[in-house]
């Protein structure tokens, strides 16, 4: 039982967290296109462990491998309050969630890099309005064969992390009446949403040659499953995801992709496993899920009947409960529950609009719970010369 044991050697189930974050003025509220001027000093302090993206409004940022949610939490926190004083020295706050509740994709600056022009060349105006804020988990993976086999059985449980994430109920001023319309953005992309599924990993292998070979993509990173096998990490990487506000919300969800990953690896090893369901019925999930989020019904398709997404999420908790003590996180998994009793970052936001019908006030908010727990970090000339050469 090694292998499932992360203080053992080799241990293969390594938990990565990427986050992209909006830069926000707190004055005004909207996106303020910032991440040349955060990027430098980040770079000094964080080196690869800070991203642009497309959009100047937004940053990326990843932890290292982790083999526990402890550490994990050490490092998201870490990144967060770096960032978050980072945007500090500018005046400037960040948040966490799907979209921005009422910043424009047309008023956004796009990052002065050849690759983001080469993706609007290619994409036009389906690029220009990705202005979606997600977060990625990566599960290491021992081998390429066994990410294909989990790849398959996992897709299931995409619509069910999708409900427990949703952070985006606003676009451009509007309730949009989706508790993820970030999701519905995304879906303009090419090789976006739940994967198929593939005998071996040769056969997703020569797939992927297939689209190099005929000038599709230049290389796997363009595939963008909401589960994909990541092209050069060796990892499982679950793009499902919006952002999560909360931290608590953000390790929740990645321990349990964790447990979850562990859990079937346990299953294959016992010679059982869960149904691998076709792309179709688990689409008719995911459209319930970006739609109602935990307020709606998911399909039970080995019961063949709709059951309240809330009470799936109990059993997910059940499911990955002999595995949660040995990774050491079953606080974080259980906090699942929280979420079901106080609701999601799109049900809070909702509230806060419905209680001042005030998109402001709905951003006022998710800055401070973006930092929930989160100390932010200061730095000066010294303090990043240090850290440069630590």
């Amino acid at each position: 039982m090694s292998v499932y044991n992360p203080n053992d050697a080799d241990f293969a189930f390594t938990i990565g967290i990427e986050e992209e974050y909006q830069i926000v003025d707190p004055e005004t509220r909207e996106l303020r296109s910032y991440i040349t001027q955060i990027l430098e000093p980040g770079r000094t302090i964080l080196r690869e462990q800070i991203k642009p993206e497309m959009h100047q409004s937004i940053v990326e940022v990843g932890t290292r491998p982790c083999r526990t949610i402890s550490e994990a939490r050490a490092e998201i926190t870490r990144l967060r309050g770096a960032i978050a004083g980072l945007a500090a020295r500018h005046n400037l706050r960040i948040v966490a969630a799907g979209t921005h509740p009422f910043s424009s994709w047309m008023q956004q600056e796009i990052t002065p890099d050849e690759r983001y022009h080469m993706v609007v060349g290619e994409m036009q105006e389906a690029a220009l309005q990705l202005l979606i804020f997600g977060m990625h988990c990566h599960v290491g993976m021992p081998n390429n064969e066994v990410a294909i086999e989990l790849m398959n059985v996992a897709r299931y449980i995409c619509p069910h992390l999708l409900a427990l994430s949703t952070s985006s109920p606003f676009w451009m001023g509007r309730n949009t009446g989706f508790k993820s319309y970030r999701s519905v953005i995304f879906s303009t992309f090419p090789r976006t949403g739940i994967p198929p599924t593939f005998h071996s990993a040769s056969e997703f292998e020569r797939y992927v040659q297939l689209l190099v070979n005929t000038g599709c993509i230049d290389n796997g990173k363009k595939i963008w499953w909401d589960l994909r096998p990541h092209p050069f990490f060796g990892t499982l990487e679950f793009r499902v995801c919006d952002i999560a506000t909360k931290v608590e919300e953000c390790l929740a969800l990645a321990a349990t992709m964790q447990a979850l990953i562990v859990k079937f690896y346990t299953m294959f090893e016992e010679n059982t496993t869960f149904r691998v369901y076709r792309r179709a019925l688990i689409n008719e999930n995911k459209w319930r899920a970006q739609r109602w989020g935990l307020d709606g019904k998911l399909i039970d398709f080995g019961k063949r009947k709709e059951v309240e997404a809330k009470a799936l999420v109990h059993e997910i908790v059940e499911l990955v409960d002999d595995v949660v003590d040995m990774l050491g996180s079953r606080k974080e998994v259980e906090y699942l529950l929280t979420i079901v009793d106080q609701g999601t970052s799109a049900d809070r936001q909702l509230r806060v609009f419905a209680e001042t019908n005030d998109l402001k006030a709905v951003v006022d908010n998710l800055m401070v719970e973006t930092m929930e727990g989160v100390p932010v970090l200061t730095f000066d000339t010294e303090s990043r010369a240090q850290e440069a050469h630590s």
